[in-house]
């Protein structure tokens, strides 16, 4: 079943946390090595923060401040917000896990780029580097997503996936989170948003 790329459409595609566990891990054993902590970053903010890939490619070094475990938004980079339609500036606070594997990276990054995640042919992954990433990752560590129909293929496993895992994640393996915290953190323009597309988190 193909992944759901609309942020407005229930969520059809997910990942569990071993299996985004699984995914860092073959990255670190498998990918070359200038590229490996680049990738493991990648996937563990992009697990972490919720952020659209378009976003994410966006973020540069500036827009994290290590010492307090934030990421700061400017309103440009945001595609929605959570204050009805406003454009503002957001303070994403980053997750232990996530801060380490930054502060690694970024101690031993190749080149020096003002973007977060530069390619090795460019200052700034594209998207569609992004994407692959993701996919090569699923498919070495053969993750079956799981699905509103059941298990889903390697080949499923897009950026966006990780934005809808984070939901479950916070749904299912956090304490303490509703609706309201999700869409907070994925920064929808309204909680309708979030219920259409994760309501059926809270039963899966």
């Amino acid at each position: 079943m193909p992944p759901s790329t609309d942020s407005k459409q229930q969520a059809t595609v997910w990942l569990k946390p071993e299996q985004v566990e699984a995914m860092r891990n073959h990255i670190v054993r498998d990918s070359r090595s200038v590229l490996k902590q680049r990738n493991d970053s990648l996937i563990q903010f992009l697990y972490d923060t919720g952020l659209r890939v378009g976003e994410g490619m966006q973020v540069d070094t500036e827009h994290l401040d290590m010492d307090e475990g934030v990421l700061g938004l400017p309103a440009g980079l945001q595609k929605d917000y959570p204050t009805d339609g406003s454009p503002t500036y957001t303070e994403i606070e980053l997750a232990e896990e996530t801060t380490r594997v930054l502060d690694q990276y970024l101690s031993n990054r190749w080149k020096a780029s003002p973007a977060l995640f530069p390619s090795l042919q460019s200052e700034r992954m594209t998207t569609e580097a992004v994407r692959g990433v993701v996919r090569q990752a699923a498919e070495a560590a053969k993750v079956q997503p799981h699905t509103v129909r059941g298990r889903g293929e390697p080949t499923d496993v897009t950026p966006h996936t990780l934005r809808h895992s984070v939901a479950y994640r916070m749904l299912n393996h956090e304490d303490g989170n509703t609706l309201y915290n999700v869409r907070n953190r994925l920064r929808h323009a309204t909680i309708q948003t979030t219920e259409k597309v994760y309501d059926h988190f809270d039963r899966v």
